[in-house]
């Protein structure tokens, strides 16, 4: 049993780039949804996919899932693979943000600014599956280099690059 949690609560490592890319623009459409028509109820979906994919990365996202096992395989472009600890971190942040979002619709009857959290939730949902550029990412490598997040977290973060021929960046950049 304990062996199951470990593999459930498990982020994978390395993550496939375009898999991530996919998500991200199934946030961007959900964010701008959620905006577009001020539905609050859709606060809920969209938090509950960054808790579960800070949590477990795809395994109990419904949108992890569908850009994993479907979306991906069927595209004709190679997996890219980059370190997993700055997605993770990444949806971590994206958690805190639509929770608070949540927080701030329903707990403080304050949607206006529910929504504008959703707004750089989406911006920077589009800013990753429009340009591959991860925000998160890019925080986590300051991070990094600040010494706050250990190099230890991710001591593949500066090997990967090594790997894949881009000597000298320290993150999925």
């Amino acid at each position: 049993m304990t062996m199951q949690l470990r593999e459930v609560f498990s982020f994978p490592h390395p993550v496939n780039e375009i898999s991530a890319r996919t998500v991200a623009a199934g946030v961007a459409g959900l964010a701008t949804l959620t905006v577009a028509t001020r539905q609050r109820w859709l606060l809920v979906p969209l938090a509950y996919g960054f808790v579960a994919r800070a949590l477990t990365g795809p395994t109990l996202s419904p949108l992890g899932q569908v850009a994993t096992r479907v979306v991906t395989p069927r595209l004709p472009i190679e997996p890219k693979y980059v370190a997993g600890p700055p997605k993770r971190f990444a949806q971590t942040i994206g958690a805190g943000f639509s929770l608070a979002a949540l927080l701030l619709a329903f707990g403080f009857r304050r949607p206006t600014a529910a929504y504008a959290l959703v707004g750089v939730l989406g911006l920077f949902a589009t800013l990753e599956a429009a340009c591959g550029l991860c925000v998160g990412c890019k925080a986590f490598a300051v991070l990094m280099r600040l010494g706050i997040i250990p190099e230890d977290v991710c001591a593949d973060c500066a090997n990967i690059w090594v790997r894949t021929g881009q000597v000298g960046m320290t993150s999925d950049e």
